[in-house]
């Protein structure tokens, strides 16, 4: 796919699965805006990325309105047009059910829930003004599609799996305007949300016996971007884990 003078925004990019797809973009010739809380993580990211002018960042809570309007504001002013949303950002805090505490429970739906309602709704609003179409990629979580009685995780089960049906819903709404709505539902990735030490017993939970890496998932994004009947999709990228527990 030729991607030349396309733009993208992802949140979340200055780690992790964000980082790594926003550089998979830049590699295919894209333009990046990225997101994420503090500028000096995004300026470093931006060092790490070393895309020169390609690459915008724009701090700010992904929670917060204002910061999804000036997310989508920049990439605009900068580049023109928003052609791809990532919504990476994401909090995944596995813990028993009954030991959750209302500030947990605020900060998963405000970054999980939240930041993905206000960035899908300022590139939407951009992409049906400018009539060139567009297309949004949630991240979201094989775990919702195939919970696990051994990893306690009921806050991203309802989040992450809200959020695959949403997909699919926000695909259809958004279809007539030439925008497409898919998602990728990442297994268990080898990223600084998973410590060094816990590895050996997360490569037990999935069939291929090992962790994914960050850039499969952002093999799957590419691959949703240029893939233009594709809508309504969840794309697990979990080594089998959704297919069942083996």
């Amino acid at each position: 796919m030729n991607a030349q003078h396309k733009t993208a925004v992802v949140t979340g990019a200055s780690s992790g699965i964000g980082l790594g797809i926003a550089k998979a973009l830049l590699g295919h010739g894209w333009n990046v805006v990225g997101n994420a809380r503090t500028q000096p993580r995004l300026d470093a990211a931006a060092a790490h990325l070393d895309a020169g002018e390609r690459f915008l960042g724009v701090a700010g809570s992904i929670a917060a309105p204002d910061t999804a309007k000036r997310l989508l504001d920049a990439a605009i002013d900068r580049f023109h047009h928003v052609d791809l949303l990532v919504n990476n950002a994401g909090i995944f805090l596995p813990k028993p059910f009954v030991d959750f505490t209302p500030d947990e429970i605020e900060q998963q739906i405000a970054t999980n829930v939240k930041g993905v309602i206000f960035a899908s709704q300022e590139a939407a609003r951009r992409m049906i003004a400018s009539a060139r179409g567009g297309h949004i990629v949630n991240i979201t979580a094989a775990l919702a599609m195939q919970p696990r009685s051994n990893v306690p995780a009921f806050l991203a089960v309802l989040l992450k799996g809200g959020l695959n049906a949403a997909t699919r819903a926000l695909a259809l709404e958004l279809a007539p305007h030439g925008i497409r709505v898919n998602a990728v539902a990442p297994g268990i990735i080898d990223s600084p949300l998973h410590t060094p030490e816990s590895h050996e017993f997360l490569k037990k939970l999935q069939p291929a016996g090992r962790l994914g890496t960050v850039e499969e998932i952002a093999d799957a994004v590419i691959y949703l971007a240029g893939a233009g009947f594709t809508n309504g999709i969840v794309l697990p990228v979990d080594g089998g884990a959704t297919a069942g527990n083996s």
